[in-house]
């Protein structure tokens, strides 16, 4: 007993001085981190001729395909960003990324389209969207939201250094989900696309979580057959009776909510030279001239002046001016019409669409492999929100299919390095 009760505090000392050596050594060199690995997917085999087989059945609305489409994914974003961040020629870097580099049709080649472009994550994304929309024969501006790492703005510097018809915005801002810099991010791009040295006849703005339903060649032949030397700029007049609040305090963390619905119920300030105000869509189709117009005419600078202190400004400036019956291209009695973005808004779940089959966030839909059938059926340019931090496989889908339909439709010799794959299977199972 004696030997027992002269042990125990012993045991009781030395287990407290070991558990205090390792919380010393553990604080002094803690477990390194696990680096950030790429998920493991099921092998090949298992998912069918992927991705092809089963981005067929998800186009076609097969019901067990979104289900199979839970664990066969395979994002490509580490390949696609190893071109940007290991040294290459640009050479390869346009052949290897898959980048259109004729014009595929006389027609579009006498028709250029300018984009502006505003990306501030997902680089991976962005690469898949400009390919997806990129021809020689078009100009485009990025930009590149100021708060982005350095490395970011370098993969992109090192990508548009490859590309005559391809520049970064001279002037940036930080720019969030909505608000006067989204705005100023726009104005910033448009003065740098007038006064480059490239000819084009129609600019487009975009986002980073947008992807093209329509090619190049048919963005043109909408904008001939229904907008010709008209803009796009889906919107109404401003209710008196909006339910929605306004804050002066934040006006960038406002929500989008629904598009029919404006994110103001009054303004601080009477509306300047006595203008009508519209709300509508973020997204237009914008001719030359009336670019030109905005960036000069005296209404048009008062109104971005007046346009520091109300929520979400995007949604109402270009559809105020573009209401103006003297401004070019205006089209003042247009309402909503106007194909430009498909999005699923949760206040349309039953009537517009069938519900979102990813998730909604800020009331639109954040898209999933089950909305596939949805959108490739849709009368917009473009589709949004497609997030590949999300659902890879849904961009991987719908990059495949656009690209087939863009070669589909070419008028010149297809080259090799314009595919993204060589098998047959995605294309006689995917001729839509």
């Amino acid at each position: 007993m004696s030997q027992l009760r002269v042990t125990r505090p012993g045991l009781l000392v030395c287990t407290a001085i070991c558990i205090f050596i390792f919380i010393f050594l553990y604080l002094r060199n803690p477990a390194p981190e696990e680096p950030e690995e790429e998920p493991t997917y099921p092998a090949v085999v298992e998912c069918g001729f992927y991705p092809e087989e089963l981005c067929s059945a998800l186009f076609d609305g097969k019901g067990a395909a979104p289900q199979v489409a839970k664990f066969c994914k395979n994002p490509h974003r580490a390949e696609i960003l190893a071109h940007l961040h290991t040294p290459r020629n640009c050479s390869r870097i346009s052949q290897e990324l898959h980048f259109i580099t004729r014009p595929l049709s006389a027609e579009e080649g006498s028709f250029s389209l300018a984009y502006i472009i505003t990306v501030h994550k997902e680089l991976a994304m962005f690469v898949r969207l400009l390919r997806a929309i990129y021809v020689p024969q078009n100009v485009y501006c990025i930009h590149v939201d100021k708060k982005v790492p350095k490395k970011y703005k370098t993969a992109v510097q090192t990508l548009v250094n490859c590309f005559e018809n391809i520049f970064m915005s001279s002037k940036t801002e930080k720019v969030a989900y909505t608000g006067f810099p989204r705005l100023k991010a726009d104005i910033n791009c448009m003065k740098d696309l007038v006064h480059s040295k490239f000819q084009w006849n129609y600019v487009i703005n975009l986002g980073g979580q947008d992807f093209p339903i329509k090619t190049n060649k048919e963005i043109i032949h909408y904008i001939r057959s229904k907008w010709n030397d008209k803009n796009i700029t889906p919107g109404v007049i401003q209710p008196p009776n909006t339910k929605s609040k306004t804050s002066q305090s934040h006006p960038e963390l406002a929500p989008e909510g629904s598009i029919y619905v404006s994110p103001n119920q009054r303004f601080k300030h009477e509306p300047p030279r006595n203008l009508t105000i519209y709300f509508g869509s973020a997204y237009y189709v914008l001719t030359r001239k009336f670019v030109e117009f905005a960036l000069t005419d005296i209404r048009a600078k008062d109104m971005l002046q007046w346009s520091k202190d109300i929520h979400s400004p995007e949604r109402h400036y270009w559809v105020t001016l573009n209401r103006l019956k003297d401004a070019p291209g205006a089209t003042p009695n247009a309402g909503w019409e106007g194909n430009v973005r498909a999005i699923k808004w949760r206040s349309e779940e039953g009537n517009v669409h069938d519900g979102c089959k990813g998730h909604y966030a800020q009331e639109s839909c954040v898209y999933g492999p089950g909305d596939l059938p949805w959108i490739i059926q849709s009368p917009s340019l473009f589709a949004n929100k497609v997030d590949p931090s999300t659902d890879p496989l849904v961009v991987t889908c719908l990059e495949r299919w656009h690209r087939l339909k863009v070669l589909q439709q070419a008028e010149v010799p297809v080259e090799a390095q314009w595919h993204f794959q060589q098998e047959s299977h995605f294309n006689t199972r995917l001729n839509r």
